[in-house]
């Protein structure tokens, strides 16, 4: 059973909306797209592992999907968590194309790829700490222990593994996504005793959804960016880059004529991600460009969003989740 859903991640709804709004010619504009193309392969490659994963049977494990829990005053984030009454399975997916060596004497991967090297953090000691890092969470809400297992599942299935020789033992923890359903059912059939009763099992199930806490920051001051980078107003779906105006409740491209009712919501989304998600009429009139207070205020209100204080001093809070 799936308790925690797959989701775009944050950082990429950010890095899309900051994107979006800077110019074209922008000096961040290359760092920001390398960044961006980087998250979403990583995003490309966890999504991959959904069909293996549909395989397992629903009653026998919950699965968490991008979890992120705190253990004592850090936080560590888990790319998918299965939970079942025998033991916890961490799995860190990576969607590196080439051919990669592990290498256990600096610790270390290496991707090889039209010739070119290109050295790794060693995932291995990644899924280590994370596995020392979920027992300490288990036993801290008063559970106990409880085998607490990981695999790196690489997800390009054209990817070659290799590693030294007297790194044998390698397959145990690293295999193509592919094998996943049958490397879950070789660590099943290994554990004979149950460590988690039903009652327990719902309960740390339940924790963990209410302990997972979104990684939030600021995208603008992760680049050293302020709001006056940024490109204000609607811009055109169809076009990409003019900027629309506002007549009689509408929304019109000057360019190629496309009109639109509710083109403002994805100048707020990007608003939402990029500012905050508590705005003002000012704000409003001064991100979407609108001269008119009163037709800022229509579009606050046609969105049903929730407010505090009167008058000027009135603030909105947006929300937008996918």
């Amino acid at each position: 059973m799936i308790v925690k859903k797959r989701k775009v991640p944050l950082a990429i709804r950010k890095l899309r909306a900051l994107a979006c709004r800077l110019p074209p010619n922008h000096p961040k504009i290359p760092v920001i797209m390398n960044d961006l193309k980087k998250r979403e392969a990583g995003y490309k490659g966890e999504c991959s592992i959904d069909f293996p994963l549909s395989f397992l049977e629903p009653e026998s494990y919950f699965i968490f999907h991008d979890l992120r829990l705190q253990d004592q005053s850090r936080f560590f984030q888990l790319d998918t968590l299965l939970v079942s009454k025998k033991y916890a399975l961490i799995i860190e997916v990576k969607n590196i194309a080439g051919a990669i060596y592990f290498d256990p004497h600096f610790n270390q991967l290496i991707r090889t790829i039209e010739g070119k090297e290109t050295a790794f953090p060693d995932p291995i000691i990644q899924v280590s700490r994370q596995e020392s890092q979920l027992t300490n969470w288990f036993l801290k809400n008063g559970f106990r222990s409880l085998p607490i297992l990981s695999l790196i599942v690489i997800s390009n299935p054209q990817t070659i593994i290799r590693t030294a020789p007297e790194n044998h033992k390698l397959h145990y923890k690293v295999i193509h996504r592919d094998a996943l359903p049958s490397k879950i059912k070789q660590m099943e059939d290994s554990i004979t005793d149950s460590s988690l009763s039903e009652k327990d099992l719902k309960k740390a199930v339940r924790l963990k959804n209410k302990h997972h806490i979104d990684a939030d920051f600021s995208i603008l001051e992760r680049y050293n960016l302020t709001d006056k980078d940024l490109i204000k107003g609607v811009i055109c779906e169809s076009c990409k880059e003019n900027q629309l105006f506002r007549r009689h409740g509408t929304w019109l491209c000057p360019q190629c004529l496309q009109s639109s009712k509710t083109a403002h919501i994805q100048a707020l989304r990007d608003y939402f991600y990029l500012i905050g998600s508590n705005i003002t009429n000012r704000q409003l009139r001064d991100s979407l460009c609108v001269s008119s207070a009163s037709s800022a205020t229509r579009i606050l209100q046609s969105l049903n969003l929730t407010s505090r204080g009167v008058n000027k001093g009135k603030v909105y809070s947006l929300y937008f989740d996918e």
